[in-house]
């Protein structure tokens, strides 16, 4: 499993010729380390007297964070599997019409699958966001810069995991199926750009009362 190598493993294989883990792969880490940050953030404010009023508040902040850290880290090697999954059914034999009817059903739903994981990023990203936002106007002020930084990579997962679903859909002959997530798709990435406005303006307002 690429989560149990450690991190000069998985750059490696990331950097080699082999096309697994890709982009997909690197957008669900790339959630990861958002919520991870989320969860730093809020592990840094809670027990913090200054911090008393929102202490229950940051703790289900907390609690969400996490659990969406490891929906994105499954998700790390999920992307890679549909994708090789992908790969297998290209490679099944095409000598005759049956054989070829069945690869093409393969690959129609291998690569449906391979369409919905980096969607369900997208769909992770928009919650984290949401906590991102709420930790960078109750967190730890000395962490907001964190709480930037973790929108950015929440933002950037839910770009780069939009490239893989459109990657995908532009395989598909199913036109109902990709119209309908092409939609999901462009409305992901305006929820997720506007959310990011969001966190950066909490957060330069924060840093500008700081005097930083």
């Amino acid at each position: 499993m690429l989560v149990n190598k450690p991190l000069t493993g998985f750059l490696q294989e990331l950097a080699s010729n082999s096309p697994a883990p890709g982009g997909g792969s690197v957008a669900a880490l790339s959630g990861a380390l958002g919520s991870a940050l989320t969860s730093m953030v809020c592990t840094l404010t809670i027990g913090k007297k200054k911090y008393a009023a929102v202490q229950e508040e940051v703790t289900k902040t907390l609690a969400a964070s996490e659990n969406l850290r490891a929906h994105f880290t499954a998700l790390i090697d999920r992307d890679t599997e549909a994708f090789n999954r992908v790969m297998d059914a290209y490679g099944l034999p095409k000598e005759n019409d049956s054989q070829k009817a069945l690869r093409s059903a393969a690959v129609r739903e291998a690569t449906r699958e391979a369409t919905l994981v980096p969607l369900e990023v997208m769909r992770h990203c928009i919650d984290a966001m949401a906590l991102a936002a709420d930790i960078a106007a109750n967190g730890n002020v000395n962490s907001v810069s964190d709480a930037g930084v973790s929108a950015l990579m929440l933002n950037a997962a839910c770009q780069g995991a939009a490239l893989n679903v459109k990657i995908n859909l532009q395989s598909l002959d199913d036109h109902e199926f990709v119209a309908w997530k092409s939609d999901e798709v462009e409305s992901l990435l305006k929820t997720s750009t506007m959310m990011l406005e969001e966190v950066m303006e909490i957060v330069a307002g924060k840093l500008k009362k700081e005097g930083v």
